[in-house]
């Protein structure tokens, strides 16, 4: 298999694989292994806080001196009206009864509490800590942030999941595109929040391939040989790779979140808006199929937000019914192994 192309020598790296910049899963110490096996690690930031981000930054600077790329999300925020209110204060509710009723005592946040902070301010953070590649989710940089971020020599990935949004993001000027089909896990990277776009993956990486000119990423179901050439067929030059990563040793998943992946049923997996309030594929359990009967669902963040202590809580009990725990379609062994191991097997097996 030939892996030089446009992609790896605009991202300087000798195999265009990407390490899935998976929010909560993903570590400074998954990117660091990355970058070892000469891929692409990813570091996600979400939405989190700029002195946070530059936290981050800085210890996987630490581990590494190899470039890595840093993500966010760049969602439009709502407004928080007396209708907004009362949805959370019900949601809130519903949710508290429910922890109760598993004998989960949680304290959870009013609307108030809730903090939540424009993209804009992680642009300036990593401005600050000279990043040379950031990708982003859940819509489009604007305008004046492309081009400070360009302007810094920084490369822009954004993530489609229709040729429509491909199509914008080229149209701005964005260096990459990571195409993602509904068959990926975690959070879909839509730009809109809901009557998301669910197209198969390999379909959609096809029409995105005639519909524009810039060097594109294929996330979704890849994890192993056949499914990485299976995209190059179709027109990917990068290769994002998520699900296979999550059991390996340095994943932040807990050993119970490991061990719950690896007894899984195809029929387990479900795309719901249950905890993050956007829609996001992973595993079924007592809180997802609660929500999605109860129908009572914040928009993001402020369902993320809201579940945020539950989660915390339940985690620390070992609680897997009341967890998020994304992941693709593509069920696979989960290996324990180092990040480094799982991605050159992967790339042995591509070239077999």
């Amino acid at each position: 298999m030939h892996w030089k192309n446009d992609l790896s020598r605009l991202l300087n790296i000798e195999y265009p694989i990407i390490q899935a910049p998976m929010l909560g899963t993903a570590t400074p110490q998954m990117v660091a292994a990355a970058a070892k096996a000469n891929c692409l690690g990813a570091l996600p930031l979400g939405d989190l806080p700029a002195d946070k981000c530059v936290e981050i930054i800085r210890a996987t600077k630490q581990l590494t001196n190899a470039v890595f790329a840093v993500n966010i999300f760049v969602n439009d925020i709502p407004e928080i009206t007396d209708e907004l209110r009362a949805q959370y204060k019900t949601v809130k509710n519903f949710i508290t009864q429910l922890a109760n009723q598993h004998h989960i005592e949680v304290q959870l946040p009013e609307i108030e509490e809730i903090k939540v902070n424009s993209y804009h301010e992680r642009i300036d953070a990593m401005i600050a800590e000279d990043c040379k590649i950031v990708s982003f989710t859940f819509g489009n940089l604007d305008e004046q942030s492309i081009h400070r971020l360009k302007s810094s020599g920084i490369k822009l990935i954004g993530t489609c999941t229709s040729v429509n949004e491909a199509v914008i993001l080229e149209k701005s000027g964005i260096d990459l595109i990571c195409v993602q089909g509904i068959e990926a896990g975690g959070h879909r990277g839509t730009f809109v929040n809901a009557d998301i776009p669910e197209i198969g993956g390999m379909s959609l990486l096809s029409k995105v391939y005639d519909s524009v000119s810039v060097p594109l990423i294929y996330a979704g179901g890849i994890y192993n040989g056949r499914t990485l050439k299976a995209a190059q067929a179709l027109g990917a030059q990068g290769f994002q790779i998520g699900s296979l990563l999550l059991g390996s040793a340095e994943s932040a998943l807990m050993e119970f979140e490991k061990q719950r992946l690896r007894n899984l049923n195809e029929k387990d997996i479900v795309l719901t808006k249950s905890f993050s309030g956007r829609y996001a594929r992973g595993i079924k359990n007592t809180f997802v199929n609660a929500v999605e009967a109860n129908q009572q669902i914040l928009p993001y963040p402020y369902q993320n937000k809201l579940t945020a202590e539950l989660r915390r809580i339940a985690r620390i009990n070992h609680n897997a019914d009341f967890v998020n725990i994304w992941t693709g379609q593509s069920i696979n062994a989960y290996s324990g192994k180092s990040t480094t191991e799982i991605l050159e097997n992967l790339i042995k097996e591509a070239e077999k």
